[in-house]
């Protein structure tokens, strides 16, 4: 996997995350995903998961919001029609992989504890529409890179 590197978000200096699974379903929780992620802080000693929930309904309305449809729709022209489901599929969690680091940030921004917690759906709402709008071309390009397309497949 090419991994998102935090430093196009945060100061990487004081955080390593990575990703750790997801995103997958929240159960007890419909039309929830939760996206884990590993996070460490150079002054701890250790590191915590932060889970990072996103609503269905969050997730529609920032992809429409950007652009995200239309943009996936041109950059899987190029792809060959019987694997291009199989691309969409993979480019949506993707997306919501990014979109899921992009909300992660805005925590590590706002100071998080050394301890496991979960990000809930109904955090930084107002804050992550405005992020994702800034973050586009972030989310995009994951997704281009994972999936391995050329930037030239990939345009804005």
């Amino acid at each position: 996997m090419v991994g998102m590197s935090v430093e196009s978000l945060t100061d990487s200096s004081q955080f390593r995350v990575t990703l750790f699974v997801g995103p997958q379903p929240v159960e007890e929780k419909p039309f929830t995903h939760s996206t884990v992620f590993n996070v460490k802080k150079r002054s701890w000693k250790g590191g915590v998961q932060v889970a990072v929930e996103l609503t269905q309904a969050q997730i529609d309305g920032i992809s429409f919001a950007i652009g995200f449809p239309q943009w996936l729709r041109q950059a899987l022209e190029t792809i060959s029609a019987d694997v291009r489901p199989s691309y969409h599929d993979r480019a949506q969690e993707l997306f919501v992989q990014a979109l899921s680091w992009c909300k992660l940030d805005l925590l590590l921004q706002s100071g998080i504890n050394q301890e496991n917690q979960c990000l809930a759906a109904d955090t930084f709402v107002t804050e992550l529409n405005g992020v994702a709008t800034r973050k586009r071309d972030f989310m995009t390009s994951h997704v281009a890179a994972e999936l391995d397309l050329l930037p030239n497949d990939a345009t804005s």
